[in-house]
């Protein structure tokens, strides 16, 4: 599993790249990108759309093969003819960062069990970190609660909660669940490195945490797959297989080999 990284500016991303780019998608993926009020989130969708079909002309796809769909919930899986072995990919964003894991696909088609998040630490201004803790204490075990709220420094206590946050969010993209999912049926333990879900221990999965030191770490994040097995592994994303890119420079390169 790989996850490649794409670290947007709106203010260093020129409108004239965005209407260049955007014809390399197809209408479908056109029409959402486009409804965006704002441009900078019209730009986080491009960007999104771009990351599986830049990796697929990296395999040798012309940009007319390529075919998407998604799931009853919404989560998108490649429909390309010829794709072997089958490709495995989820993304997310947040803020200055889009983030899309990749893989061979596995267990679950058509989308494949493989999910990520990203996000970045903070809390919302103008709020103490206690109150930040009670507000999304629906989402949190009575363990995560109180490794959260331990004898931790503020800036470990944060990183503690962002690291259960994207564990659950991926793990649940993987899954492919819509929302409404009651994220406290899953715990992460991050001091003891385990992963229950309704008190049982996961079986078969692989997390990967990673961190993008681009950013000064100011984000962390998790991938995640269905590997199958008994087992379940929760350790760092190798170097070789985390990528950063600059959004400007990744949207020009598109532009370059897939016209």
């Amino acid at each position: 599993m790989q996850v490649w990284n794409v670290l947007y500016d709106p203010l260093e991303f020129p409108d004239s790249l965005y209407h260049t780019a955007l014809p390399l998608v197809d209408q479908t993926a056109q029409n959402k990108i486009t409804k965006f009020y704002r441009r900078e989130d019209a730009c986080r969708s491009l960007i999104g759309n771009l990351l599986p079909r830049v990796l697929l002309q990296k395999r040798g796809v012309d940009k007319d093969d390529m075919t998407f769909a998604t799931t009853d919930t919404g989560k998108p899986y490649c429909t390309t003819p010829g794709v072997d072995p089958p490709l495995a990919f989820n993304v997310t964003h947040d803020e200055g960062v889009i983030a899309m894991a990749f893989g061979t696909g596995d267990l679950g088609p058509p989308a494949f069990n493989i999910g990520v998040d990203v996000m970045k630490l903070k809390i919302p201004p103008r709020t103490t970190f206690t109150e930040f803790v009670d507000i999304v204490d629906s989402q949190l075990t009575t363990r995560e609660k109180n490794l959260i709220l331990a004898d931790v420094t503020e800036e470990e206590a944060i990183r503690r909660f962002y690291c259960i946050w994207t564990l659950k969010e991926a793990y649940t993209k993987a899954l492919g669940i819509g929302l409404g999912f009651d994220f406290r049926r899953i715990e992460y333990d991050v001091v003891e490195e385990k992963v229950s879900v309704d008190g049982e221990p996961v079986r078969g999965w692989q997390f990967l945490k990673f961190e993008l030191p681009q950013c000064g770490h100011n984000y962390v994040g998790f991938a995640a797959k269905f590997v199958g097995g008994r087992g379940t592994s929760i350790s760092e994303l190798s170097e070789g297989c985390l990528v950063c890119y600059d959004a400007v420079s990744f949207v020009n390169r598109a532009i370059e080999e897939m016209n």
